[in-house]
């Protein structure tokens, strides 16, 4: 989308005030299906800080993460420019990559679709 959809960024900004990180969503971005839940910024790069800094080649980029979120993202007032899934996954026929759920950071502005909830994905 050139211009984000209001609606959705005003989503982004409710999760960003963290008065909820239980809201499901799933975008379509590039032709890529993603749905999960939603959380804070601070609250994502916390979580893939921790991630990283129990891997011995990934280690060292857990710093990049765990700075302040206020260090790389707009001022307060400023409208959210990013999507921080958790618990996500890409959808791929009847799959969901990882099938225990990622995290994704995904640009507001190039989300083609999108819907509240999450899609449940079978294995048949």
């Amino acid at each position: 989308m050139s211009n984000p959809d209001e609606l959705l960024v005003a989503i982004s900004a409710a999760v960003e005030s963290e008065r909820s990180n239980q809201m499901s969503l799933t975008v379509v971005v590039g032709g890529a299906v993603i749905t999960g839940r939603l959380a804070p910024e601070a609250v994502w790069r916390e979580r893939v800080a921790e991630v990283l800094k129990d891997s011995d080649r990934l280690g060292p980029f857990s710093e990049v993460f765990a700075r302040s979120p206020g260090e790389t993202r707009p001022g307060r007032g400023e409208a959210p420019t990013h999507l921080h899934f958790h618990l996500a996954r890409i959808l791929q026929g009847s799959l969901g990559i990882p099938e225990t759920g990622g995290m994704y950071r995904v640009a507001i502005k190039d989300v083609s679709a999108w819907t509240v909830g999450d899609l449940i994905h079978f294995d048949r």
